[in-house]
């Protein structure tokens, strides 16, 4: 059962009541991400997301006390939300729903606290795009796709420089100008009833202050017009192509169709890119297909890598890849196909959401979206084979990388 309310500070509360666990999960998810972020700022909202753990006004460890009562938590930032997830003995509820009420109410703005996170949060850019194979692709890869608006930049961040460069008067009005209770969605399943999740909510949340929203005013990402190709050398275990065509949000109507495109191409042995790219054995060792479930306009990305080198092996690599999207553009799916694809849907998000924190997540992702799992799976289920060849035939002005370890 799932109940729903709101307080009159505009903290909007979805509630998914589980009485056959003995555990209660909270997730607040709130709307401020890397496309928030000053330009000269990149990866502040990342960076404040590990500020977080940093203290409150009342609580100095809040690792320690969610340790106490049992529980564990983490976080993650993208470029449009930031989430934080706990979870605890439903008996330990009311920990959890102290702990976040006060980060939302007011962080403890160390300057300790800044230089530890910093650092942290630097490290975490060094191993993931500077030591990780294909770690900095991302980065080349918004570069290509985006001009203006903030997506062009990974949500770790442009450049070290710029994460060094934070300072706590621009982390005071960061967390000021997005973090509050009309700016997030709170989360709760497990076991606790919804009126007793109600009257915890009240208690600790509805104290919390309202606050101005700075307002989202980048730019519109102009429409791409031309392909473009860029190559990159790194310290990598073979050549690895990728290719991404522009597509809408997930907002749009047409996302369903769009990620159901990627199902049909590249989820299981049964698929066409597995199939017809990865089991001949001549070419690709791996190949697969993924949408960026980004709010505004992403991107569809394909991608293989290689088992043979060379200028010629590279081309016929690319004209496999995107000879997949031609194909369903020109002739279509079949209705079998898109059934087995929209069941494999299905049953990866069913099983994902036996998780009790998954299940909280859904419940905070769809709440912000303005939706139910049900009006989701509707949207799902109403994909038409026409529509998946429709929007295959609209991806058009690709950006390709090719990603070659390094010369000796």
């Amino acid at each position: 059962m799932t109940t729903r309310f709101t307080l009159g500070n505009g903290l909007r509360v979805v509630v998914g009541h589980d009485p056959t666990t003995a555990m209660a999960a909270v997730n607040i998810l709130y709307n401020v991400g890397a496309r928030d972020e000053d330009p000269s700022s990149t990866g502040l909202a990342h960076l404040f997301e590990h500020l977080m753990f940093g203290g409150s006004r009342n609580i100095p460890s809040f690792d320690a006390a969610i340790e106490r009562a049992g529980g564990v938590n983490n976080a993650w930032t993208s470029n449009d939300f930031t989430c934080f997830h706990d979870i605890a003995p439903a008996v330990n509820l009311e920990t959890l729903l102290w702990l976040e009420s006060d980060r939302m109410l007011e962080l403890a703005f160390s300057e300790k606290s800044l230089e530890v996170q910093r650092n942290v949060v630097i490290e975490e850019f060094k191993q993931v795009c500077l030591n990780k194979p294909y770690g900095d692709l991302s980065h080349r890869l918004r570069s290509m796709l985006y001009s203006v608006h903030p997506y062009r930049y990974p949500t770790i961040g442009r450049a070290i420089e710029d994460i060094e460069g934070v300072t706590m008067e621009r982390v005071k009005e960061f967390f000021f100008s997005h973090y509050a209770p009309n700016n997030a969605v709170l989360a709760v399943a497990g076991s606790v009833g919804p009126e007793r999740v109600r009257e915890l909510v009240e208690k600790w949340f509805s104290d919390i202050p309202r606050r101005e929203i700075a307002p989202r005013r980048y730019p519109a990402e102009p429409p791409r017009t031309e392909a473009s190709y860029s190559e990159m050398e790194g310290r990598v275990p073979q050549i690895a192509l990728f290719v991404a065509y522009p597509m809408c949000g997930q907002a749009d109507p047409d996302f369903p169709a769009f990620d159901l495109l990627t199902d049909v191409l590249a989820n299981g042995n049964a698929s066409r890119m597995y199939r017809r790219l990865v089991m001949p054995g001549d070419l690709f060792s791996t190949a697969d297909a993924s949408v960026a479930g980004s709010e505004e306009p992403g991107y569809l990305l394909l991608s293989g890598r290689l088992l043979q080198s060379g200028a010629d092996a590279e081309k016929r690599a690319f004209d496999a890849l995107e000879r997949q999207i031609a194909a369903i553009a020109a002739d279509g799916v079949g209705e079998r196909e898109l059934q087995r694809a929209f069941n494999r849907f299905v049953s990866t998000d069913t099983f994902s959401n036996i998780d009790l924190a998954t299940r909280a997540s859904t419940l905070a992702l769809d709440e912000m979206h303005g939706e139910t799992r049900a009006d989701v799976m509707a949207r799902y289920r109403a994909v038409t084979p026409d529509d998946i060849r429709r929007v295959a035939a609209a991806l058009r002005f690709p950006a390709r990388i090719a990603y070659r370890p390094l010369s000796e």
